[in-house]
């Protein structure tokens, strides 16, 4: 009976949907408030019903309903729970349902946080939030029903592919998909202005808290699924180029870029037209990820779907949505001229830059995400686009962007003063270069990635710092101390979310660098020396698992002068869907990272082992927390918090 309610919970909200997007577009061209004032109720009432279905959902996964066909195919009855309840998101159409449910939180929270906007404004926003729930529930009920019976219930399931059986995984995709719909709201904020014919610097301090959101969560959920590649798959690595990788990747460099642009918009109301765009191409991307990952075009872990039909129904989505924002954009070209100029030297160009970089950045990673597809279908020919590519297509850009952000964020607004910008930041540069230097002779190796790694890092997160201590202006260091501690949360946000990028170049140049990989086969008793420590292999044990059999390796890992610790890397078969998963084992330290991976085992009683030296591992999960966490205090500036400002809107009189 639950699960009817769901379904028809589901019914009942593609009906509100629709009244959503229709009714307050309609009442906001005709200037009627009790039209208008239909959205606020509808989002609320649409949020209410999507949730019932999930929770309906998730019940079903709790307390194993075989005869749903997505628990049956997802699920089992010796599954931890954890995963049970995981399992709700870990296929197509539960993970849908998160998706809708996801888009209707945001579009609920516009109407609980969103009560200084205008009213015209506000109902627009939400009809086109509305329009977005209603593609997607068709899309959920036509082709993706979690609810769908079975005729004749099996006693048990297949279980969840046991890849994502793990905590990282559990919580990835939620935190992802908050970012992936939280562009949505960029998206209905630009429809809505360009429908209004209106671009300024109040709409810019509207739609910046929304973007500063997504962001985050997409920070958060990339830094998840790096974090679970770099410990499940046993290789060692933290990003692998996947096409689904890229596919949140290509959302955040946007979302970057149009953070910046909105910023040019609020101080100095030019860079209109290219903001709206961003914010248009921002979940644009974010529906090729869906696309990329529903429509079978690719084969990855990653993937939820492989259904050609499903892929077709996204496509037309995204035509829909991307294609009509795009010919309003044209349409509506002439409502947003720039009104400030700006010289060459300058904040406003340094941003221009900024964006130019992250946007190229993003249509690089695109191209190589893309283009084996494109090869095959054109061409008949099967193309491989790999790691390689990736790092030497992307990396200047990166490396480009990092030369400039130091001293563009001390620029003046309107014409700045380069000279004086470097000399602000010649302590930054010279700390920086001494640093490379002293990294590159202590090496001891002519490679240069390491070096340039720890100059780029230490001159992103020195710049950031140093532009921080000259917001506290002039005088004693306790009085420019105290100056800082009362400027805005979201000049201390800036500076956080810069060191942590500074952090994370540092981190990801340092183990492309210095990495050290041994691969063997070891038989209990065997020794070996790996990374000035001493790794016995002291035993390999079978024990079982709640729904798997599990091989443990005991390795005994001394340094000399130090104590011995005990790693145990696993190897784990799960029986219901005849698949291994490897475990690693990580000791972690500040400086580097031990890591050990158990493999298959060989004729002769002996085992494969994978052993890794990962330098300043640690650095890249503090980096990446950093920017998210700078993104959070940015959140909690009371600008923010108000928006556009203290006093609610007047209320707009019919005609």
């Amino acid at each position: 009976m639950i699960v009817e309610l769901g379904h028809y919970a589901l019914v009942l909200a593609l009906c509100v949907a629709l009244v959503q997007s229709v009714v307050p577009l309609v009442g906001a061209h005709r200037r009627n408030p009790a039209w208008m004032a239909v959205a606020e109720p509808a989002a609320v009432l649409q949020f209410l019903l999507v949730g019932f279905a999930f929770a309906a959902l998730v019940r079903a996964f709790m307390t194993s309903d075989f005869s749903l066909r997505v628990v049956v195919e997802n699920s089992h009855s010796l599954k931890p729970m954890l995963y049970k309840f995981a399992g709700t998101w870990g296929n197509h159409e539960g993970s849908l349902l998160l998706w809708s449910l996801i888009l209707s939180l945001y579009s609920a929270c516009a109407v609980f946080f969103g009560q200084y906007l205008p009213a015209t404004l506000k109902a627009r926003v939400l009809a086109v939030q509305g329009m977005i729930g209603v593609a997607f529930l068709l899309f959920m009920l036509l082709t993706s029903n979690p609810f769908d019976r079975l005729a004749m219930p099996p006693m048990d399931g297949r279980d969840l592919n046991p890849l994502l059986q793990d905590p990282g995984l559990a919580f990835h995709p939620p935190f992802l998909y908050l970012g992936y719909v939280g562009l949505s709201m960029a998206f209905s904020f630009a429809v809505a202005a360009l429908i209004e014919g209106r671009v300024d610097a109040a709409w810019a301090r509207w739609v910046r808290p929304w973007t500063v959101a997504a962001w985050v969560f997409l920070t958060i959920g990339i830094a998840l699924g790096s974090w679970w590649a770099y410990y499940e798959l046993g290789w060692g690595g933290f990003w692998f180029w996947d096409p689904v990788e890229n596919a949140s990747f290509m959302p955040w460099l946007i979302g970057a870029a149009l953070l910046h642009s909105a910023i040019v918009v609020e101080k100095r109301e030019t860079l209109k037209a290219w903001t709206i765009l961003l914010a248009i191409l921002a979940f644009g991307f974010s529906l090729i990820g869906t696309f990329i990952v529903r429509s079978g075009v690719i084969t990855s872990v990653h993937s939820f779907a492989n259904d050609p039909e499903r892929g077709v129904f996204i496509l037309l989505i995204l035509a829909v949505f991307l294609g009509g924002a795009l010919t309003l954009f044209a349409a509506r070209a002439g409502a947003m001229e720039a009104k400030g100029i700006f010289a060459p030297i300058s904040r406003e160009s340094a941003l221009v830059a900024n964006n130019i970089l992250l946007t190229v950045a993003c249509f690089v990673v695109f191209v190589g995400t893309v283009w084996p597809l494109v090869a095959e279908m054109a061409f008949d020919r099967k193309l491989s686009v790999g790691e390689p590519f990736f790092n030497a297509a992307f990396t200047p850009f990166m490396v480009a962007l990092a030369l400039i952000l130091p001293p563009g964020s001390v620029l003046a607004w309107k014409r700045g003063d380069l000279s004086r910008a470097l000399r602000l930041m010649r302590p930054a540069l010279i700390l920086s270069v001494v640093l490379g230097a002293t990294v590159w002779a202590l090496q001891g190796g002519p490679a240069v990635l390491g070096p340039i790694g720890a100059a780029l890092g230490a001159w992103v997160v020195l710049g950031a710092l140093t532009d921080l201590w000259s917001k506290g202006g002039q005088g004693a260091a306790g009085t420019r101390l105290r100056r800082l501690a009362r400027a805005p949360r979201a000049d201390w946000g800036k500076a956080t979310a810069h060191v942590g990028l500074g952090v994370t170049l540092f981190a990801v140049a340092a183990m492309h660098a210095w990495k050290v990989e041994d691969i063997r086969v070891m038989k209990p008793g065997d020794s070996m020396e790996f990374g000035g420590y001493t790794v016995t292999l002291t035993g390999v044990r079978e024990e079982p698992g709640p729904n798997y059999t599990t091989h443990f390796a005991d390795l005994a890992v001394a340094r000399p002068g130090g104590p011995t610790i005990t790693m145990q890397p696993e190897k784990r078969f799960y029986p219901v869907q005849a698949m291994p998963t490897t475990e690693a084992a990580i000791h972690q330290t500040l400086t580097h990272d031990l890591y050990f991976a158990l493999g298959d085992p060989q004729d002769g009683g002996g085992w494969v082992i994978r052993s890794y030296r990962e330098p300043f591992a640690n650095w890249l999960w503090i980096g990446s927390a950093l920017m998210a966490l700078g993104g959070l205090l940015s959140l909690t500036d009371r600008r923010f918090r108000l928006a556009a400002g203290a006093r609610r809107p007047a209320a707009v009189p019919a005609e």
